[in-house]
């Protein structure tokens, strides 16, 4: 007995702990949190009270202008035609949205209380993960039109609180009515009507059951469900919506099994077309913008190809969503193209080009040209051009921004020889120029094969691909590869990191507007800045969105005068010498040409100007004496020899302190052996010495060895995983006092990198 009264009072003291706890803790949250959601309610009601149905009418045309003020493009939908009051929308429509997006629509109040406990749920569980989700049709409508696509849980409050205001101002058919005619249906499509016309070429009115299912099933994921791009990936989406119907039962068994069945049969209407490349380029990137505004997060480097595969479907429907909205949003775009230079790049390469006059069955040139360029000293694209002319007008691709092609050996400046110079080499370090048919056997074991040793700027200059290759091991892939994500190559995948990328063998490839920005970044003294023509971007209340994002860091620039330097051997003494390049203004460049001769680039800067040139077919195959110093390089004399006639500058201008590094072995442990010879109290730069040089790169070292430790350890056995854990925080220590920034993010990046794998594992 006494041991149960003894039992009992411990237990009554846990209960009091635990209410006094819990009570303290309600206290807590009511304290902190209480003030924001009041905050987020006040603004809800504001925007709530200040709207109409105007809102959700998405009918604003947007202007794009060039960069003396002059109109390029409109950007319309002229969706009025299109918009349908609730009365004219089927009833189909409507079951079909609510049986699948928000079967209890009728009956609350703008949120679902058990959606939202799941939201909860599953964001604790996924230790934040997850934060989306169970939103109502009255919230969809609240996001669309107060809010961004940003996952996060503020945004999900806001968007309740907003949606239960609507609840209050508008009945549940003015809601249905403005979702309906709001949802987007991909290819500028905004409503059902639209989208019937669009893609069955018939009114909303006249669709089948199965016909409104399939549309009904494009807004849920507008970029994968596009019927124009992916006229099946809807048709699964189209049976589950058909399948719930009829569990709401606005479906009879044998409508549903009749519905199933139907096959569907596209009749779209033409689509139309921009004419010219400076919208298509122009709109690409106001849209990029939107999405980092939506909060969208830009990826470039991924643990596997499926992550990779999965950004990309996200990143469609995202891409897709903005431009949308940027066509129907009444935008102003100003920008930094520049007609007559735009007209100037169009006209050398359509003179240049005109020598074969072959077309595909859809009347396009089958030999085609892509080039951009760029103003070293704004940092904006002035000119971009995607293709050859043609006598329709109409442009469907813009392969300067949009084809993704081998760069060959115009790649080895950015992923190769540049990393070097940062890494301790110099233009006179000799480099083994190994059998490149042996190397590829070995994969990074490459590194240990011999051959004649040449000159470092003598490999560049004449574009040997045994050095480059061995080079590149002796980097690493994921090293050298590191500096092309830090410049936002978005076609870098995981399985480009590998020996042949050296020589521009990668899985997809880059684009001429990501290659003039690379060796832009060589003439910014290492300094990336992304390529973009925006200038300004204003809304519908002519408040400014648009801001310069910072520049970063992507090589020394000790390191990137060094490689202009020797890149001016290439245009003197090089691949590219028959160019001829004689004026009085400095350039420099690097040719390309991919095996077989099936791409050929040159990629040249001036002190003002970056210009990149890609030439070759859309479906690749052979072309006689494509090398990068034919056609491509003399696209680029052409063109350049008109543009530098206004330069100011005729020389690469020296970093601003200018540094004779003499470097030696990469990755030594040896504290001597960074910058040997060197006085510790040297100072390399404003507060960072010869000293903090080498301390910094011996930290860095003991990190990459300790990474290295951990890249061998099972963390699938739990002593393992202790001991990688211990070793983690070590590097951490490690790295933490590292001084110089670009050098602590580096060895961040790798740290985190590894952390991403071992959760993954």
């Amino acid at each position: 007995m006494a041991i149960i009264k003894k039992t009992g009072k411990v237990l009554l003291v846990i209960f009091l702990l635990l209410t006094f706890a819990g009570a303290a803790g309600c206290g807590y949250l009511y304290y902190r949190y209480y003030p924001i959601y009041e905050e987020f309610k006040r603004d809800a009601v504001r925007l709530v009270a200040e709207s109409d149905g105007e809102l959700f009418m998405k009918n604003l045309s947007s202007y794009i202008y060039d960069d003396n003020g002059n109109l390029i493009s409109r950007l319309s939908m002229d969706s009025d035609t299109d918009y349908l009051r609730y009365e004219e929308i089927p009833r189909t429509v409507i079951q079909a949205f609510i049986a699948v997006e928000d079967r209890n629509f009728w009956e609350h109040e703008g949120y679902d209380p058990n959606g939202i406990l799941r939201v909860c749920y599953r964001y604790v569980i996924t230790k934040g993960r997850e934060k989306h989700g169970a939103s109502t049709i009255t919230q969809q409508l609240a996001r669309s039109a107060f809010l961004t696509s940003e996952v996060s849980l503020e945004r999900k409050v806001r968007e309740i609180l907003i949606a239960a205001e609507l609840e209050k101002k508008y009945t549940k058919e003015q809601i249905l009515e403005y979702y309906v005619n709001s949802a987007y249906f991909a290819n500028r499509c905004y409503g059902i009507e639209a989208a019937a016309k669009k893609y069955f070429n018939k009114t909303a009115a006249e669709l089948s059951v199965s016909e409104t299912a399939y549309l009904c099933a494009i807004p849920n994921a507008p970029s994968y469900y596009d019927p124009l791009e992916h006229e099946d990936h809807a048709l699964a989406r189209r049976d589950k919506i058909l399948s719930d119907m009829h569990e709401c039962g606005y479906l009879t068994p044998n409508e549903l099994s009749r519905a199933q069945r139907e096959s569907i049969l596209l009749n779209p209407r033409p689509a139309e077309k921009i004419q010219n490349y400076e919208t298509t380029y122009a709109v690409d990137c106001a849209v990029r913008y939107l999405m980092e505004m939506d909060g969208f997060v830009f990826r470039y480097e991924f643990e596997s190809m499926d992550a990779y595969r999965s950004y990309l479907e996200h990143y469609n429907n995202v891409y897709e969503s903005c431009r949308g909205d940027l066509y129907t949003g009444g935008y102003v775009v100003r920008t930094s193209l520049n007609q007559e230079k735009q007209a100037l790049l169009q006209g050398t390469i359509d003179e240049m080009m005109a020598f074969d006059e072959e077309v595909s069955e859809e009347g396009i040139y089958a030999l085609q040209c892509a080039s951009t360029v760029i103003d070293n000293q704004s940092h904006k694209v002035v000119a971009v051009v995607g293709g050859r002319s043609q006598d329709t007008g109409v442009y469907t691709l813009n392969r300067a921004y949009q084809s993704y092609r081998q760069p060959g050996s115009t790649i080895k400046p950015l992923a190769v020889y540049t990393p070097a110079l940062d890494h301790g080499y110099t233009a006179d370090t000799m480099i083994p120029n190994i059998n490149v048919t042996k190397a590829k056997e070995m994969g990074l074991e490459a590194v240990n094969l011999t051959g004649n040793r040449m000159r470092m700027d003598q490999a560049v200059w004449k574009s040997v691909n045994g050095c480059a290759w061995w080079l590149f091991c002796k980097l690493t892939p994921q090293n050298a590869l590191s500096y092309m994500n830090q410049m936002e190559f978005s076609g870098i995948v995981p399985d480009d990191y590998y020996p042949a990328s050296a020589l521009g063998g990668l899985t997809y490839g880059v684009t001429t507007v990501e290659m003039a920005n690379g060796y832009s970044t060589l003439a910014n003294h290492g300094n990336y800045h992304r390529a973009t023509c925006l200038l300004s971007l204003r809304d519908r209340e002519g408040r400014e969105l648009y801001q310069e994002p910072e520049p970063e860091e992507v090589y020394y620039a000790d390191s990137a005068k060094e490689m202009i330097d020797i890149l001016k051997g290439v245009l003197q003494r090089g691949t590219a010498a028959s160019v001829g390049w004689d004026l009085e203004v400095e350039a420099a460049g690097k040719t390309g040409t991919t095996n077989e001769c099936k791409d050929g680039w040159f990629c040249g800067i001036t002190p003002d100007y970056s210009m990149s040139v890609w030439v070759g077919y859309d479906e690749p195959r052979v072309l006689q004496n494509l090398y990068g110093s034919t056609y491509p390089a003399s696209i680029w004399k052409a063109v350049m020899t008109e543009l530098v006639k206004d330069s100011v500058h005729f020389a690469f201008k020296e970093p601003e302190h200018v540094e004779d590094f003499v470097y030696h072995s990469v990755g030594a442990m040896d504290y001597e052996n960074y910058l040997p010879g060197r006085n510790d109290n040297e100072v390399l730069s404003e507060g960072y010495t010869v000293k903090n040089y080498r301390e910094d790169h011996i930290l860095a070292d003991n990190a990459d060895a300790i990474m290295y430790e951990m890249s061998q350890l099972d963390t699938g056995n739990e002593y393992y995983a202790k001991e990688w854990q211990k070793l983690y925080d070590d590097a951490e220590r490690l790295i933490e006092q590292i001084y110089s920034r670009k050098l602590y993010n580096r060895e961040t990046e790798k740290l985190e990198s590894l952390k991403m794998q071992q959760e993954t594992d």
